[in-house]
């Protein structure tokens, strides 16, 4: 089987480092130049993550830039993928419901105010004061619903035993029931089933040709095979060698919560239309759609209605985000939206979609820092002038002049790793060198500092690192294991096998 692995990530790499397969600039004769710097960048992604197939849209101001189809969408037949190739979005679906619920609104039929007791019967008597909003914004307290061999009533009879998991509003806990309750409001005040209302209200208007609701079980034409490398250990997932096909379940009440199958440039179509008042006629709605929920104490949750938010200071951003593997931004600020999907459980392309957005808006390239607390970007700014290798000597005359200059430990980290993902590996040897000089009682600091050694091939500072890391720490398993491995006593971490993934 490993050898079988071996064979078929051969086969991604040469699919993923040949020329797309499919990509186009939609309307014109020209393509952009910074269509090839996407697609570079994206390849380079999908060889580091192990991506078989990938798909992308851009839009901006209206129209799209930019569709591109790379990779394989399924790797035992060598069916490449195209633009027509039709990816599920598992949870990205609540951002339709999301939709859903203000085109209800809009009707007058609805208050997101308003709880839930007002639009359902039968609920539990904890449930019935929580508001539609904290459905929304998964601020409820609700517990999840699990259903077991297709047993949807079974599933629900014990959900709506079970006790809230915290006072409504106090805090973000994610939870499908939340949405199995939209998709019943829905249902009842639209007087027809959600799956429906959002063909008819959504995936028709906005020219969705190819875009359903379904699951593994559905035969759906040109669909690609849904892959993972990841496997449970004790809860958290890890990743693996072995390529495995990934099999999808959604019963038909939670397809408000993860149900649609679609494509990139579907995706897209829907985005100008809810962009440009065709999904909701008012500015307001927009607005209130991608505001994000409130908890009892002011703060944000994380969530607006249906949509993940990033909450910054710059380039904010609300989009909808899937299974590890498909997700889409808008950056409202910017008229700026990026659609990538894929094919594999754990690609997470919501973490390097930004980059992508950042080939159309200069600043927000992980070059500039983009995306870094303020006093770190500003750090990061006058070290591409100067040169990383001043990062300490920067960071000792701030602190002389202001006394209460101060870099959190984990900030600084994260920029080092940061560096790390985008291949500046000796910068960040050098950021990680600046944590160890600010916090050198931090077992982590040395740790994250050796592993950063290791990749550049620096075996000796590695060890000597890694050794510090365990003398501050003596049960920092990851320190232990790789020193048993760079000192020449077994085979490869399971650290080791997640960067070669």
């Amino acid at each position: 089987m490993v050898h079988l692995a071996r064979t078929l990530f051969a086969v991604l790499l040469m699919a993923v480092g040949t020329v797309p397969l499919q990509a186009r600039t939609p309307p014109g004769p020209q393509r952009p130049p910074r269509a090839d710097s996407v697609e570079a960048f994206l390849q380079t992604q999908m060889v580091k993550r192990r991506i078989p197939g990938l798909q992308v849209a851009v839009v901006r101001d209206g129209r799209i830039l930019f569709l591109g189809a790379y990779g394989l969408a399924n790797v035992e037949h060598s069916v490449p993928a195209t633009n027509r190739t039709i990816f599920s979005i598992n949870s990205a679906t609540k951002a339709f419901t999301g939709v859903a619920i203000m085109q209800l609104v809009e009707e007058g039929k609805l208050d997101v105010a308003a709880p839930v007791s007002r639009y359902l019967d039968g609920l539990p008597e904890a449930w019935r004061a929580v508001t539609v909003r904290q459905l929304l914004t998964l601020t409820s307290g609700i517990p999840g619903i699990t259903v077991e061999n297709g047993d949807e009533a079974a599933a629900e009879a014990r959900v709506w035993k079970q006790p809230l998991e915290f006072t409504p509003g106090e805090r973000f806990g994610y939870s499908q029931t939340n949405y199995l309750l939209l998709g019943r409001i829905i249902d009842k005040l639209a007087g027809q089933s959600f799956t429906q209302f959002i063909t008819e209200r959504q995936f028709r208007v906005s020219g969705m040709s190819r875009t359903g609701f379904g699951d593994s079980s559905d035969v759906v034409l040109d669909r690609a095979q849904a892959y993972t490398t990841l496997r449970s250990v004790g809860g958290d997932y890890r990743r693996t060698d072995k390529l495995s096909r990934r099999f999808d379940e959604f019963p038909p009440s939670l397809r408000t919560a993860a149900g649609i199958d679609t494509t990139a440039e579907d995706l897209a179509r829907w985005l100008i239309a809810l962009q440009h008042g065709k999904l909701l006629k008012a500015k307001s709605s927009r607005v209130a759609l991608w505001t994000p929920g409130l908890l009892n104490d002011g703060s944000t949750g994380g969530w607006a209605l249906g949509w993940p938010a990033r909450s910054r200071p710059e380039h904010r951003a609300v989009g909808g985000i899937g299974g590890m593997r498909s997700a889409f931004f808008v950056y409202p600020d910017d008229d700026l939206a990026v659609v990538i999907l894929t094919n594999l459980s754990g690609a997470c392309p919501e973490d390097f979609i930004d980059e992508v957005a950042g080939y159309y808006v200069p600043d927000m390239r992980a070059s500039t820092g983009f995306g870094l607390p303020p006093a770190i970007k500003a750090l990061h700014t006058e070290l591409r002038r100067r040169g990383f290798e001043y990062a300490s000597e920067l960071v000792d005359e701030a602190v002389r002049k202001d006394s209460k200059f101060q870099l959190a430990e984990a900030d600084v980290n994260g920029w080092g790793y940061r560096l790390l993902e985008f291949g500046e590996a000796k910068e960040a040897v050098e950021i990680f060198k600046l944590n160890v000089h600010l916090y050198p009682a931090s077992a982590n600091t040395y740790d994250s500092l050796a592993e950063c050694f290791e990749k550049i091939g620096d075996k000796a500072s590695a060890i000597k690192n890694y050794r510090r890391s365990l003398e501050l720490a003596p049960k920092n398993k990851n320190a232990a294991e790789h020193l048993k491995v760079l000192e020449g006593g077994g085979g490869r971490t399971e650290s080791d096998k997640r960067d070669r993934e």
